[in-house]
C-alpha cells in the first residue's frame, strides 16, 4: 500500500473490518476441519452417529457420545482379540486384558487400570454383544482395592469412607 494510506483512516477500518473477518473465516474453518475427527467434532456427532448407526440423544454427554462412536468404528471389521481390547478400553478409559477360554467358548473382559466397574458398562456390554460371534459369551473382571492396597491407611483414615470408596478409589 502506498505510504499515504498509513494516515488515512477509511484504510484502517477497511484493514480492521478485513482482520476481523479473517479471523472468524479462519475460527470456521477449523472448527469445520475439527468436525473430521471424532476426537475433536462437536456439532457433527449426530452425524457420526447415524453414519454408525448408534442411537441419537443429545442429552448425554458429548464425550460419552465420543466414545460410543470410536467404539463403533474400532469394532468394524473382523473380531480378534486386538479388537475386543480396543472397544473395552475405549469405554472404560484405561487398560483391559481379554483372556480367551476356547474349551468354554468365552472369554473374559478383565478391567486392570480401572477400579470398580466403569460408569458406561451397559454401553460396553452393549458394544461387546454387537461385535462378538454369537457363540461365544463375554464375561467380565473387575479391579478392586484390596486389604493389602488399604494396609498403609489407620483405622480413622478408613472410618471416612464407604466400604464402596474404599474398594475404587485411588489411595
Amino acid at each position: 500500500m502506498p505510504k499515504y494510506y498509513k494516515t488515512s483512516k477509511v484504510i484502517e477500518n477497511i484493514n480492521n473490518a478485513n482482520a476481523i473477518e479473517l479471523n472468524n473465516f479462519n475460527t470456521k474453518l477449523d472448527s469445520t476441519l475439527n468436525q473430521f475427527f471424532i476426537d475433536t467434532a462437536d456439532f457433527s456427532l449426530e452425524n457420526w452417529e447415524k453414519e454408525f448407526g448408534i442411537k441419537i440423544n443429545k442429552n448425554l454427554d458429548i464425550e460419552f457420545r465420543k466414545t460410543k462412536i470410536k467404539a463403533k468404528l474400532r469394532g468394524q471389521g473382523t473380531v480378534t482379540v486386538t479388537l475386543i481390547k480396543n472397544v473395552a478400553a475405549s469405554f472404560s478409559n484405561g487398560s483391559v486384558d481379554v483372556i480367551e477360554d476356547n474349551a468354554n467358548y468365552q472369554f473374559t473382559i478383565k478391567f486392570i487400570s480401572t477400579l470398580g466397574i466403569p460408569p458406561n458398562m451397559s454401553d460396553l456390554q452393549n458394544a461387546i454383544e454387537n461385535i462378538k460371534p454369537a457363540h461365544l459369551k463375554a464375561l467380565y473382571s473387575f479391579t478392586y482395592n484390596t486389604n493389602n492396597d488399604l494396609s498403609i491407611m489407620t483405622n480413622d483414615m478408613l472410618s471416612g469412607f464407604t466400604h464402596d470408596q474404599l474398594r475404587t478409589q485411588i489411595f
